[in-house]
């Protein structure tokens, strides 16, 4: 599904139940050594994802372990995204000469907790919310936002160095349309970086599932053409 989000030279794949005995490099192992079983599984499938990507990108499979802040490293001059939530695992990958940034989000279709739309949306986020669960309450929109700001946030950091906060990025969607803008509102890494991003997004609501992405091609906008069908392991 996440594909359909994503521009030629993006690599997707995903998986919707986890591989029991799919083996981690010691590096990884350690990561999770102390973790639940689930946890351990959810991992492992997700990079499981990312080293099929790795593979049809022609790179070699390589351990893929979490900064301090918990942003997958990857190897020189690739850029990619990693998700998952119930159900739903999936690895984004692609070249650093094709695209300069690159995040990916999944979340179940089901109200945000108590209390957390207040806490990520700015008021006028809030208000947008409310007119659409009144229009089209077959989405949860505030989970669908909070899914855009983590796509947002995950292609952010990777580039910049930069961690955003919820404040700091303010968006636009509509049920009338598969896309979103996302208006980024931080100085780039340079002095000459511009005081405010724009880019466009695409979001996807199927099987239960909400799925946002977001690409920036290098040396152009937010890209939201399709791609190439995901590597996919049946239900």
């Amino acid at each position: 599904m996440i594909e359909e989000l994503l521009p030629s030279g993006v690599v997707a794949v995903e998986a919707f139940h986890d591989l029991p005995d799919f083996p981690l490099y010691p590096e990884e192992i350690e990561v999770v050594r102390r973790a639940k079983e689930s946890r351990r599984r959810e991992f492992a499938t997700v990079r499981w994802c990312a080293r099929r990507a790795l593979a049809r990108l022609g790179r070699p499979p390589t351990p893929v372990l979490p900064d301090a802040h918990g942003a997958p490293k990857w190897p020189d001059r690739i850029v990619g995204s990693l998700t998952h939530c119930a159900g739903y695992r999936a690895a984004a990958l692609a070249r650093t000469d094709d695209i300069t940034m690159l995040g990916i989000d999944a979340e179940p279709n089901e109200p945000l907790p108590a209390c957390v739309l207040e806490t990520i949306a700015l008021p006028a986020e809030q208000r947008l919310i409310a007119e659409l669960t009144a229009t089209a309450p077959g989405i949860h929109w505030g989970r669908l936002l909070f899914s855009m700001k983590e796509t947002v946030y995950k292609s952010w950091y990777p580039l910049t160095g930069q961690r955003l906060d919820f404040e700091d990025a303010t968006f636009t969607f509509g049920a009338d349309s598969s896309r979103y803008t996302a208006r980024v509102r931080v100085p780039g890494p340079t002095p000459h970086s511009p005081a405010v991003h724009t880019w466009e997004g695409r979001w996807l609501c199927r099987g239960g599932l909400l799925l946002s992405a977001l690409s920036v091609p290098r040396g152009g906008a937010a890209h939201p053409e399709p791609e190439e069908p995901a590597v996919a392991i049946g239900v």
